[in-house]
């Protein structure tokens, strides 16, 4: 199981969104290069970037910020936000990131990201399924779809799909414990898909019972910047 910290791209500096909302933000370092070596040297392997900038822009907007990351550690980055066109996405790839996070897109043109998928590959391209009270979220987080997450999942049976992550956003930023029971469900009914959860990760019983069942990946944000638990207890548990 791999442990991805989390930082989210608002102006230029890292914050940490309430439930999604762009109108409850926490800014906990105004330097994402510094916060990002940070992590690199605590262990991390792997490091989760998400431009919200981008997510409202429909494109990306704190690219810079990104390479900068790439260049300058060793990690392997996955990042979103805004990717939304094949053009985006291969000009993110091209520039050595490891892996693009496709969210709206996703959702509203299963066909194209399918074809992304057998260009790229699946190991590059990772789907941002957000659930909202059953129904998948969409630009931003700021809309719903009337797509549910099974129903889209089983567009994508065809697709050589690899990696999904899952967020419940009404857990997200809360430190009020992940939704156990829907990651359970979707290892069980997708199991050739590698899950990443994300969403209300509060300490490290949390990370344990994600263990069992067991997901790829964990997503860690607020737990991390509030002092819940280290990076390097995380990674024990993994």
């Amino acid at each position: 199981m791999n442990i991805y910290p989390a930082i989210d791209l608002l102006n230029g500096q890292c914050v940490r969104l309430y439930k999604g909302s762009y109108d409850h933000v926490t800014v906990y370092e105004s330097d994402p290069l510094k916060m990002a070596q940070l992590f690199a040297q605590q262990g991390a392997k792997n490091l989760h970037i998400v431009d919200l900038d981008g997510a409202k822009a429909g494109q990306a907007v704190n690219l810079e910020i990104i390479l900068a990351i790439k260049k300058n550690t060793d990690l392997i980055i996955q990042t979103g936000g805004g990717i939304r066109t094949y053009e985006q996405a291969k000009n993110i790839l091209n520039k050595n990131i490891d892996r693009i996070i496709v969210g709206s897109v996703a959702v509203s043109n299963p066909s194209e990201i399918k074809n992304w998928i057998r260009e790229f590959g699946p190991e590059k391209i990772v789907l941002a399924l957000d659930v909202r009270n059953e129904k998948l979220a969409v630009h931003g987080w700021e809309a719903d779809s009337e797509k549910s997450l099974w129903e889209l999942l089983d567009e994508y049976q065809d697709s050589g799909l690899k990696h999904v992550l899952c967020t419940d956003i009404n857990l997200d930023g809360t430190l009020s414990g992940p939704n156990v029971n829907l990651y359970k469900s979707c290892v069980n009914n997708y199991p050739d898909i590698l899950f990443q959860a994300s969403g209300g990760m509060s300490n490290l019983n949390d990370l344990s019972a994600l263990a069992k069942i067991p997901v790829s990946g964990i997503i860690i944000g607020k737990a991390l910047y509030e002092n819940k638990f280290t990076l390097s207890e995380a990674l024990r548990v993994s």
